[in-house]
C-alpha cells in the first residue's frame, strides 16, 4: 500500500487539520490513560502498596487495553475511525472518574482493568485517521504529530496528578477533572468529527497474512522489548526520583512530563528525518528506530550512576531516544500491509508492546524492592538493546 491513502478533493490545508483534531483527541485519550503512571507514587502512599503491587496495578492496566485491542481493531477495519473514537473516549472518562473514587487494592486492579480497555482504540483508530489525511510525502511526520498526543497527554497528566496531589487537592481530584474532559471532547467528536470509511466486515481480523510478513514479525516483535522498558520507566520513574534519589514529588512530575515532552519533540523530528532519506517509508523509518532505541539502552544502562541533576539530563535524553520513535514504530506497522489490514496491523503490533508492559512493571517492583534499582534499570537497558537488534534485522529483510 501507499504511506498516505488518497482522498480526493482534499487540500493540503484540510489534510493537516483533520491529523490536528485526530492529534487532540489522541492527547485527552492519553491523559486519562497515562495519568495513572503518574499517580503511582501518590496511589502507593495512600492505598499503602509495595513496588511490587504497583506493577500488578499497572499490568492490569496494560492487561486490559491488550485483552480489547484486536476487537477494536476488527471494529475499526469494519466501521471506520469515529466510532470507535467516540466510543473509546467515553470509557475513558468514566473509567478515570471511576478510578479516582476507589480505595482498595483489589476493586482499584478491577477498575483499572477496564480502565485499560478503553483505551484500546486509541491506536487503530488514530493510524487509520492519519492514513487517510496524511499529505503526500509527509506521512512519517503525520503520524509523528499524532503520536505526540501520547507522550503531549501524558505530561499533562504528570503534572496535573503530582502537582494536585502535592497542593492537597488529593491525586483523585486530577481524574476526575481528566473523566470530565475527555467525556466533553466525546461528545464533541460524535457532532462534529468526520471519520474515515471502514470496509463493513465486523468479524476479527485475519491475521493469517501478518504471520507470513518476516519484516512485519521482526518489527513487532521490537515492540515487545521497546513495551517492556517505556512502561517500566514511565511507571517507576516518579516513584525512583521521589524515593531513592530524595526529589521531592513536584520535580519528579516535572521529569516525568519532561521526558514526555521531549518524547513529543522527537516524534516529530524524526518523522520528518525519515520522510527525508532515501528509501521507502518502511526501510528509512526502521533505521532510524534502531539508532534510537541503542542510543535509549544506553541511556538506561547509565541511569543508576547518575545523581539527581544528571539523572534529569538522562531523563530528558530518553524521552527524545525511548519514547520518540513510537510515531515510526505505529506508521510502520501500517505502511507494511494493506489498507483493510490496518486495524489488525496496528492491534498485532501495540499487543506486543503492551505485552512487553504486562510483564515488565512487576518484574521491575520486584527487582527494585529485593535488589535494588539498579538492577532493575539495567535489565530494561538490556531489553531495548535486544529491540535494537530485532530493528536491524527488520531494517535488513526490507528492499534497498
Amino acid at each position: 500500500m501507499t504511506a498516505a491513502t488518497s482522498v480526493p478533493g482534499r487540500t493540503a490545508f484540510r489534510r493537516w487539520r483533520g491529523v490536528l483534531a485526530v492529534l487532540a483527541w489522541q492527547v485527552v485519550a492519553s491523559a486519562c490513560y497515562y495519568a495513572v503512571f503518574a499517580a503511582t507514587a501518590s496511589i502507593r502512599r495512600t492505598v499503602g502498596l509495595s513496588g511490587f503491587e504497583i506493577g500488578v496495578l499497572l499490568a492490569a492496566l496494560t492487561l486490559g487495553y491488550t485483552l480489547f485491542l484486536f476487537p477494536a481493531g476488527a471494529a475499526v477495519d469494519a466501521f471506520g475511525d469515529r466510532l470507535p473514537m467516540v466510543a473509546g473516549l467515553l470509557g475513558l472518562g468514566g473509567g478515570a472518574v471511576a478510578f479516582g473514587s476507589v480505595g482498595t487494592f483489589p476493586v482499584l486492579v478491577a477498575v483499572t482493568l477496564l480502565y485499560g480497555g478503553a483505551y484500546a482504540s486509541a491506536m487503530p483508530a488514530t493510524n487509520r485517521a492519519i492514513t487517510v489525511r496524511a499529505p503526500p510525502g509527509q506521512y512519517n511526520l503525520a503520524i509523528g504529530v499524532k503520536q505526540v498526543g501520547v507522550t503531549g497527554g501524558s505530561a499533562i497528566a504528570a503534572v496535573l496528578v503530582t502537582n494536585a496531589d502535592a497542593a492537597g487537592l488529593g491525586w483523585q481530584s486530577a481524574f476526575y477533572g481528566l473523566g470530565g474532559l475527555a467525556i466533553l471532547v466525546a461528545v464533541g467528536f460524535a457532532l462534529t468529527y468526520e471519520g474515515a470509511d471502514g470496509f463493513g466486515d465486523p468479524g476479527l481480523p485475519d491475521l493469517g497474512a501478518l504471520r507470513g510478513d518476516r519484516t512485519y514479525l521482526l518489527l513487532a516483535g521490537s515492540g515487545l522489548f521497546l513495551g517492556a522498558s517505556i512502561f517500566a520507566t514511565t511507571g517507576y520513574v516518579v516513584p525512583y526520583f521521589e524515593g531513592s534519589l530524595g526529589a521531592s514529588l513536584r520535580t519528579a512530575g516535572f521529569v516525568l512530563a519532561g521526558m514526555q515532552l521531549t518524547g513529543s519533540a522527537g516524534r516529530i523530528v524524526v518523522g520528518s528525518v525519515a520522510d527525508r532519506l532515501p528509501g521507502s517509508d518502511e526501510r528509512s523509518a526502521l533505521g532510524v528506530m534502531a539508532v534510537q532505541t541503542l542510543a535509549g539502552a544506553a541511556v538506561l544502562l547509565a541511569l543508576p550512576g547518575l545523581g539527581v541533576t544528571a539523572a534529569i539530563a538522562a531523563a530528558v535524553v530518553l524521552g527524545v531516544a525511548m519514547l520518540g520513535g513510537t510515531g515510526l514504530y505505529h506508521g510502520t506497522l501500517v505502511v507494511l500491509v494493506d489498507d483493510d489490514a490496518s486495524g489488525a496491523a496496528t492491534a498485532g503490533g501495540q499487543a506486543t508492546i503492551n505485552v512487553g508492559g504486562l510483564l515488565a512493571p512487576p518484574l521491575f517492583g520486584l527487582l527494585a524492592d529485593g535488589v535494588g534499582y539498579a538492577t532493575a534499570w539495567t535489565v530494561m537497558g538490556c531489553s531495548l538493546v535486544v529491540s535494537a537488534i530485532l530493528l536491524g534485522a527488520a531494517w535488513r529483510s526490507t528492499d534497498a
